[in-house]
Order: structure tokens, then C-alpha cells, then sequence
């Protein structure tokens, strides 16, 4: 016989039915003359009885099944005895008598991963055996909502009228920002392709081709350190749009998540999403990508302990740095709490972290003796704090003082249990800065990419003060993790040239570069602007996943290796030789 179902569809109205069921063998338990096995497939779990009666062959053999075995089996579909059902699974009021078994392989004893999540083993282990690892059901489902989830999005673009384009995976090298993937031409010695680190580049010219609708599921690559959320190749969608403002985005990309969370989690999420600057995103919450999920927003206290006699904060607030709080209400934090929030501010390049306890109508602190009670009646006031609140306390330049009192934010909210795991906030930053400042390269950068617009008043500051620049950025935010990113482009070529020559890209080294997209500018480009969403953050936050990891077939390890295949892998020197290159492993 051929399958005839799977193991998830059986109930009731099929008993007395002859089936045969193929799988593998979830578990097996021998009560002598009958022996059970739950045979599982992508589709859920049957029970399987062995009966002596009905068939001492098939029984014998059964005593040779082990985990993971891969069986056919033929039996009748039967109704469980009373007491037994399983309640937890689809198919757990019925179960199988089996007449007939097949071994159709075998699997090696003891397994290295066991597919089970209460024994669920090291991230290395699961990776290393991963093909073992996704056929656990929690890792099935994720794909199966990863498989819904970009169906849905690729339905909604299609009624919107989009077009889906492949773009090239071997392109030119340009890198801005993360550091390219190169690859060896065979043909032109000495020359590289790159794969590409986003579509960027080839979405503006499809808009220059007159595609005023373009959308892609596209895999991009980056070389850059990994962390939870990040892999060396990832998938995004990616998206350009021709006259359009960033309020045009703004309700497509709403509308879209609002029917994807509709159609693959059953979930109705409100729209439209709050909307704040980057500036106040910071000045709130210490991020440009908050958790929303709970308030503990910033006071700053910068004006209410302006003159008090602690010469740490007058010196700070001197040089033009500020002093912002969070409130924790009656928090009845332990010491270990209250180091490691300073631990978190400290790895933000904090200098420290002040505890101030509400007794009454003082603070108790270190620092309370350096207080007068108008500073005190002054904090209370602005802060709302009441008996037994804890205010945390950082006195820094600005951006160490948001992000490292972010940090403590974020732990603080965990300790006292404010996030609400099954919400999903959404929002929207804005206004970003243009350029920031890399201390590491000691030069302008573009805090997005170098296509990005300034803001429309803005644009004359590029050459006086570019740092002060704000530019006609977005981000999509859920849960405190950016999930899309993008803004309305430059697609006027003097224009371009302006922001390269800020960043300090002369003109011969943007020609040589973007050359290509200098030209195209020169024949009628239209007004453009996208977003690009990441696929993988977006599926791992509704499966509720910790890392992106979980919801990537075959990911690589924190180290970027692939326990799987061993990869990155030598190559011989025959491929070396055909690409004309020596390896030199010097340092």
C-alpha cells in the first residue's frame, strides 16, 4: 500500500478504516504482548498498537524498532479504551492496530540529538545535527509559519499591484558600511564579484527603468561579527516605490503586517503605528529601536539638579552632558539586582549608576547629602515617584547617558515582570540623523546609506553642518527589535554628489563606485524611496524565538561556521591555480 494519511488527520469518523501510516518512531513503549510506538511526520503524532493477537510477526518485529526509525504501517483505525485517550494531540482518541510492518530504515542507537524539547540539546549539538534538530515539531512549526508568512506578504504585494523582480547575486563591490562577501572571477584574474549586502542599488534603477512597483524575498550577505539577530546571509523584503512619500510607506507596510498577522497568527494588530523621532526615541527610551511593550520612559533631571553641592553632576551638566532616570515602583530590588544594573549601564560606557529610594518626602542615597529639600521636593515632583519607588539615576553626555540608562531600562523591566511576552508593539522612528560620527574610522558616515535623502529643509546644511543634518529616514520597530529600515532616496545626481563628497567619497572614487547610478541619473530619475523588512527577525518574533537561528534552516554558529558541513572549508590548490591565487596566511 501506499500512505494514505498522515499522521495528524485521524479521528473518530475514520474507525474501522484500513491506513497506512509512514513516519518515524517518536517513541516506543513494550508492555510485553503489546507494544506502542507514536509515530510522528510533519503532520502531527499516531499511536500505534503492536498486538500479539492480531500478529505475532508484526510484534516481533516491532521488537527490533528503535527512536527515529523510519517504518510503514498497515493496520485498522480503532477507538482507544476509556482512559487512555491523549487530549494533547489531534489524533488522541484514536489509534492504530497494526497488521503489517515495514522498516523502511533504520536509525543508529543512541541518537546525538534527541527529538525531544524537554532534552533539548547544546545550540552546537543542534547545529552539528541539525537535519536531526528540524524534526522536532516546535522547529517544524516555526518553518511552517515561515513558509505562511511570506506566502501572505507575497499575496498582499501582488494585489497591490507590485511586481517581483530577481536582482543579481554577483555584483559589484561597493562597501558602505559592513564589509563585502568577494568572489574570485575564473575569466577576469585578478577581479570580484561581491554578493551583495542588499538589492540597494539595483531597486533605484528599476524605479530609473520605470517599474514604479517593485518588490523581492531576496537573500543578502554581509561579513560582519554575529549576534541573535544576525546571520552572514539572511532573507529580507525589499521593496521601492516611485512618487511617494515616507507616508505612503508608512500605510502600505501597515496594512500589509496587519493582514500577515491576521492570516498566519489569527491576530489583529491596530493601525496605524505611533510614530516618534529618532530624537525623542532616544531622549524616552535610550534606543532608536524601544520596547514598547511597557512605559518606564526617561525623566530628565538635568534642570532640577542643576545646583546641588555633588560636583560629578555639576561637572557633567558644564559640559553640556544631561541627567535622566526611570522609575521603578516599589521594586524590592536585592543587591545582585541593583549590580547588575550597573554592570549594564557600565557596558554602555557609563561612569556609574545612583539608587535613590522615596522614604516619605527624602531620598535615601549615597549622594542624598549632597541634596537640598528643594532638590528633593524638585525630583519627586518631576518624576511622580511615591514611598518605596527606586529611581535610577545617569549622569552623562547625552547619547552614553540614553543609551546606558536604555540598558537598565530593559533589565529593569525584566526583573519586575513588565513585558508582556504575547504583545506586539509596533512603531515607527523617524527624522534620523543623516550622518553620525565613527570614532573607529574617524569620519562622517551615513547613519543609514548613502542614497538616503535629507530632509527637505535640511539640505543646505551638507556643506556647514552635517551632523545636524536630518534625513527622510524610517524604521519599523516590534518588540524592541528593528524589523525594517528604509527612506526615501536621492535621485537627483547633483544631489548625490553632494552627499558623497560629505562623506569624503571624491569624485573619482564615486565614479568609479556608482558611476553606473551617477549615469542613470542623468535620463529622467523619478522621486523614489522603500523599505527593506528582515524576513527572519520578523518570523523568529512570531514564533517567539530568542535568536533568528531558530526559524533558518541551516544557520551558522555565533563563530559564522557550519558545524553541518564544516564551512568555510579549504579549497584545493587546483581551484587556487584556475583563479590565479596564493593564499598567504601571514599575520
Amino acid at each position: 500500500m501506499r500512505r494514505t494519511n498522515t499522521c495528524g488527520e485521524l479521528a473518530e469518523k475514520q474507525i474501522g478504516k484500513k491506513v497506512c501510516l509512514q513516519g518515524w518512531v517518536s517513541t516506543r513503549r513494550d508492555h510485553g504482548p503489546l507494544i506502542f510506538i507514536d509515530l510522528r511526520d510533519r503532520y502531527g503524532f499516531t499511536q500505534v498498537v503492536f498486538n500479539q493477537k492480531i500478529s505475532e510477526e508484526t510484534h516481533g518485529l516491532a521488537k527490533a524498532l528503535g527512536k527515529e526509525f523510519v517504518v510503514e504501517i498497515e493496520g485498522k483505525v480503532s477507538k482507544r479504551p476509556k482512559g487512555t485517550e491523549n487530549k494533547k494531540v489531534k489524533t488522541g482518541n484514536i489509534e492504530i492496530e497494526a497488521s503489517k510492518l515495514k522498516i523502511l530504515n533504520s536509525a543508529e542507537q543512541p541518537l546525538p540529538v534527541e527529538i525531544d524539547s524537554h532534552l533539548l540539546a547544546g545550540e552546537d549539538v543542534r547545529l552539528k545535527y541539525r537535519y536531526l534538530d528540524l524534526r522536532r515539531p516546535e522547529m517544524q512549526k516555526n518553518f511552517v509559519l515561515r513558509h505562511r508568512l511570506i506566502k501572505a506578504v507575497r499575496d498582499f504585494f501582488d494585489k497591490e499591484n507590485f511586481i517581483e523582480i530577481e536582482t543579481p547575486v554577483l555584483a559589484k563591490s561597493t562597501p558602505e558600511g559592513s564589509r563585502d562577501y568577494l568572489v574570485p572571477s575564473r575569466m577576469f584574474p585578478g577581479k570580484f564579484f561581491a554578493l551583495p549586502q542588499s538589492p540597494q542599488q539595483f531597486k533605484q534603477l528599476l524605479m530609473v527603468s520605470g517599474f514604479d512597483r517593485y518588490f523581492q524575498i531576496v537573500r543578502c550577505f554581509r561579513d560582519e561579527d554575529l549576534r541573535a539577530d544576525r546571520q552572514p546571509e539572511f532573507t529580507q523584503l525589499d521593496l521601492e516605490m516611485s512618487f511617494i512619500e515616507p507616508e505612503d510607506i508608512y500605510d502600505l507596510l501597515e496594512r500589509c503586517l496587519k493582514e500577515v498577522f491576521k492570516k498566519v497568527l489569527g491576530v489583529e494588530i491596530k493601525i496605524p503605528f505611533p510614530r516618534i523621532t529618532f530624537d525623542n526615541a532616544m531622549n524616552f527610551y535610550g534606543s532608536d529601536k524601544p520596547d514598547t511593550r511597557f512605559e518606564l520612559k526617561f525623566v530628565d533631571l538635568t534642570k532640577e539638579l542643576a545646583d546641588t553641592e555633588f560636583e560629578i553632576f555639576n561637572s557633567i551638566i558644564k559640559k553640556g552632558g544631561c541627567l535622566k532616570a526611570i522609575v521603578a515602583q516599589k521594586p524590592n530590588f536585592s543587591k545582585k539586582d541593583l549590580s547588575d544594573f550597573l554592570d549594564a549601564a557600565k557596558a554602555f560606557r557609563a561612569k556609574g549608576l545612583v539608587a535613590l529610594e522615596v522614604k516619605g518626602n527624602s531620598l535615601e542615597s549615597q549622594i542624598a547629602k549632597f541634596l537640598k529639600p528643594s532638590h528633593v521636593k524638585a525630583v519627586l515632583e518631576k518624576t511622580g515617584a511615591k514611598e518605596n519607588d527606586l529611581i535610577l539615576l545617569i549622569a552623562d553626555e547625552w547619547r552614553t547617558c540614553c543609551t546606558a540608562l536604555g540598558a537598565v531600562r530593559l533589565k529593569a523591566a525584566e526583573k519586575l515582570g513588565l513585558i508582556d511576552k504575547k504583545k506586539f508593539s509596533f512603531l515607527w522612528i523617524a527624522e534620523f540623523p543623516l550622518f553620525e560620527f565613527s570614532e573607529e574610522e574617524q569620519k562622517l558616515v551615513a547613519m543609514h546609506h548613502p542614497f538616503t535623502s535629507p530632509a527637505d529643509s535640511d539640505a543646505d546644511l551638507l556643506e556647514t553642518s552635517p551632523l545636524k543634518a536630518k534625513s527622510k529616514a524610517y524604521d519599523c520597530v516590534l518588540n524592541g527589535s528593528e524589523i525594517g529600515g528604509g527612506s526615501i532616496r536621492i535621485h537627483r545626481r547633483e544631489l548625490q554628489a553632494r552627499m558623497f563628497k560629505a562623506l569624503g567619497i571624491s569624485e573619482e572614487e564615486a565614479e568609479k563606485k556608482f558611476g553606473h547610478m551617477l549615469t542613470a541619473f542623468k535620463y529622467g530619475a523619478p522621486p523614489h524611496g522603500g523599505i527593506a523588512f528582515g524576513i527572519d527577525r520578523l518570523a523568529a518574533i512570531m514564533c517567539g524565538a530568542d535568536s533568528i537561528r531558530e526559524v533558518i534552516a541551516f544557520p551558522k554558529n555565533k563563530s559564522c561556521f557550519s558545524l553541518m558541513d564544516d564551512s568555510p572549508s579549504e579549497v584545493s590548490q587546483k581551484q587556487l591555480k584556475e583563479l590565479k591565487l596564493k593564499i598567504d596566511l601571514e599575520k
